[in-house]
């Protein structure tokens, strides 16, 4: 029996601390998530509260079936996804999508702050420009990539999160990174062919 077993029970016959322990366990790997999903710090400190209030209220509900951290993963990842949602509608238009052509997305054009060649590789920038890219992906291949690639979660626990079959998380999974490559390809090829200052 898993040690979170255990302690859902305990919280069930009102020990708070159990819970406490339980949010303790789990609070980072859950922002981490909601955060690689919204790309929004504020967003995703929202949603690790939100998820833990939700896991607490619909405890009954959780059957054992799966770990806790599984289907509290996927609340937070429900709850990540609403947020995208609401943003969507909300009609503002971030500085780090896309614009959507008729050959595809590309990225917005900005007047160039460029780093220097040597900065310009270092480990932030790489980090920042993969960020985006991850960014850029359509929202399921999004999940399904974090999910994966991000928090090294195996398909099946991948797939029980986002109730999707194991074959479409691999098929999402495919195409996420082929999306990827080809985004951070032609990023590269760009910022390789962009005259020196």
């Amino acid at each position: 029996m898993h040690p979170d077993v255990a302690l859902v029970a305990r919280v069930r016959d009102g020990d708070t601390h159990a819970f406490e322990q339980l949010v303790r366990q789990y609070d980072r790997q859950v922002f981490r998530i909601a955060q690689h999903i919204t790309q929004n710090r504020e967003d995703a400190e929202d949603i690790v509260q939100d998820a833990f209030l939700k896991a607490y209220e619909k405890l009954d509900q959780f059957q054992g079936n799966s770990k806790f951290s599984t289907w509290l993963i996927r609340i937070a990842v429900n709850e990540s996804l609403m947020r995208l949602r609401k943003r969507k509608n909300a009609r503002t238009v971030s500085m780090d999508e896309d614009v959507q052509t008729d050959e595809g997305f590309i990225p917005r054009d900005f007047a160039d702050w460029s780093p220097n060649p040597e900065q310009q590789f270092g480990q932030s920038e790489l980090a920042d420009i993969l960020r985006k890219t991850i960014q850029g992906l359509p929202e399921g291949f999004r999940s399904v990539f974090v999910l994966r690639d991000v928090e090294n979660l195996s398909t099946e626990e991948t797939a029980e999160m986002l109730g999707l079959s194991v074959p479409a998380v691999k098929s999402r999974l495919l195409r996420a990174r082929l999306q990827l490559r080809e985004r951070l390809s032609r990023h590269f090829k760009q910022a390789k062919g962009a005259p020196e200052k």
